[in-house]
Formats: structure tokens, sequence, C-alpha cells
């Protein structure tokens, strides 16, 4: 199984030289199966520079799986090069949050006149599934969605192949339950044992009593799930948009600080853009 992330960022995209380490495209991530499929999480911003890479790979045949339909996650799905010729194949799966189904969330983000081409104008051809909560394989890999604590609701994942585990859980508000989430140890039990666990890790404890309940977990949220739930690696995610490299780097220390308190093993890191990952 390899990884790559495409995009890191929370809400907005990003630019300027405090963000170049860490990047400043939004959510998209890359999973390469041992049978060659290619499957793509999210179509926030980072999906336009991945079309592009996948083009002069002459790829044609894609899945893309959604957490859920907030903007930063759909937004760049106009702006994925392959989408615009005829010979591309595309299954999109995920589950109809906010009473939208999953071809209708996409399609939304092409409707005039906020953007010039219809999606029924588009080259490619789709098809769709509807997934929420049984696993399901792509090729040899399962998979296996979880719900995510988020307003709106969403999904998460943990993809497992060859006795290997990627646990993906953006966008999921530790500190609160809300309509349709879990609570705590539900997701400990989720992400046990995982090689990777990637999870959103957007605020600082300080920060968090102002902006509870707007579908985010803290750095002390996130640890505390990896931690409890012995995973081996765990990577923060979708960095707030005001957060530097240099912020970012000040929360992996405070956080492998914690980790040699606790006496663990684990491994702590932000995740970057561009970031290639294999396990």
């Amino acid at each position: 199984m390899l990884i790559k992330f495409w995009g890191a960022r929370g809400s907005i995209p990003v630019s300027g030289r405090e963000y170049l380490r860490y990047g400043g495209d939004t959510t998209c991530v890359e999973l390469r199966a041992a049978g060659g499929e290619v499957v793509i999480i999210d179509a926030g911003s980072g999906i336009r520079r991945l079309g592009k890479r996948l083009m002069k790979e002459g790829r044609q045949s894609f899945i893309l799986l959604f957490t859920h339909s907030h903007w930063d996650h759909v937004m760049g799905f106009p702006f994925f090069l392959p989408i615009y010729f005829k010979g591309t194949r595309l299954r999109m799966m995920g589950c109809p949050f906010a009473q939208k189904a999953v071809k209708d969330v996409i399609a939304r983000t092409m409707q005039p006149p906020v953007f010039p081409v219809k999606f029924d104008d588009i080259g490619a051809k789709f098809a769709y599934s509807e997934i929420c909560a049984e696993p399901f394989r792509i090729g040899g890999m399962r998979v296996e969605p979880v719900l995510l604590s988020h307003p709106n609701r969403g999904l998460g994942y943990r993809f497992i192949e060859r006795g290997k585990s990627f646990v993906f859980l953006t966008d999921n508000e530790l500190g609160l339950v809300h309509p349709g989430g879990l609570a705590l140890k539900d997701y400990v039990e989720f992400c046990r044992g995982a090689d990777l666990l990637v999870h959103d890790c957007e605020y600082l404890d300080s920060e968090y009593p102002k902006r509870r309940a707007w579908g985010h977990s803290t750095l002390s949220q996130a640890l505390r799930l990896a931690l409890a739930s012995s995973v081996r690696r765990l990577g923060l995610f979708h960095h707030n948009q005001e957060r530097t490299d240099a912020q970012i780097d000040a929360m992996v220390r405070e956080c492998r600080a914690r980790i040699r308190r606790e006496r663990s093993r684990l491994k702590c890191f932000a995740v970057s853009e561009g970031l290639t990952i294999r396990l």
C-alpha cells in the first residue's frame, strides 16, 4: 500500500512562505493498492496536482472515496484534469451526507453560475456506489468505513492490505459526539493496532473552548486516541489555515515530548503536502 498526501490543510487553501513545508492545499490523499488500483480520498484543492500526475502516467481508471461534502473536501473536483477526457472511468463512493447523494455533491461544484462547465458535459464516465457502514473490497484491499463525529456527518476509513493497516480520520471531533458520531471508546477500537493513524488535529488545547462543536480535534485529543489504541504512527492532519510551518513544528515537538513522558514507542509527525508513505 502506497500513500501520498496531495493536500493536508483544513477549511481553505493558503499560500505564502510561512506555509511552504507543510503546504497549503486542502484534503486529497492517493492510495496505490498492491493490485495497481488508484484510490483517491476526497477532492480538495490538492486533487488538481494529482490529476496532472495521473495524466502524465496515462492512468484512466480511478476510485474516489469521500469523507464528507464540506467545501474544502470537494472544491478541487472541477480542476481534476482526467474528468475532461472520454477515456476516463471514475467510480465515486460515499455516504449520502446532508441528504445529498454522491453524484449530487460533486455536481454542485460545477453548477452555473459558479463554474463555466456543467457536470453533465464533461467527458469521463462515472459509476456510483453508496457505502455507509459495511466493509468492502477494492481489489485485494479491505476497506472498513466508520462514522465521523462532525457536523453534517462523514466517514472515516481503515484500509487493510497484506497485514498492514492505515486509518484516516479527518474532520473528527473527539471532544464532542455530533449526531451520527461515535464515542471515543469506539474510535479507539476502530483504530486498534493500526500501522498508521492520520487524524484531524486542527486546534491547540488553548483554542478549543471557543471552537467546540466546529467538528475538529486538538493535539491532546488525537494523541490520547493514538496512545489508547496502540497505533504505531500518528500523523497530525487538517492543519488550521492560520498555522505556519514553525507553529506546526512546535505541535510536533509537544506531541513527541508527551509521548516520551508516557514512555510509549508511538511515532508522531505532521503530514506535509507531498509526503509519501509505504506500508
